[in-house]
């Protein structure tokens, strides 16, 4: 791969894996749009998540990665992404631009908290959905 490709950078987790350090890291040295669903639930500052609005989430996120494409961008979507259907849009707007995808789970090794508060409940049934395609 060279320097010059475009490039979709997907990074998937669990919450509280370090995904939006990563990406913010990755952006630095890539000058690269970062897309994540959770930025939608911001307003002045203050995360407030509502399950009634999450499709309206990744539409957003949808939205400003194919404009970002658009403009020739490296992109990094950082979301949970636990099973192929969630990665599928993505990659397949990858190809209609003639991106470079690259697909990256992050793992959870520093004990850290998910700082939305998703429940434990959650956070189990997101774990056994977690595909991986080796």
């Amino acid at each position: 791969m060279t320097k010059d490709m475009k490039k979709l950078i997907l990074l998937r987790g669990l919450p509280g894996s370090g995904k939006s350090t990563v990406a913010k890291y990755i952006a630095s040295l890539n000058d690269a749009i970062i897309c994540e669903a959770d930025k939608f639930f911001i307003k002045d500052g203050i995360y407030q998540f509502n399950r009634n609005k999450l499709g309206l989430a990744h539409t957003w996120c949808k939205t400003k990665c194919r404009a970002a494409m658009a403009n020739n961008r490296n992109v990094i979507v950082s979301n949970t992404s636990t099973t192929e259907a969630e990665i599928k849009p993505y990659v397949k707007m990858a190809e209609e631009y003639s991106y470079t995808v690259i697909s990256l789970v992050v793992e959870n090794r520093h004990n850290g908290v998910n700082q939305h508060g998703v429940p434990e409940e959650s956070l189990v049934k997101m774990k056994e959905r977690f595909s991986l395609k080796l």
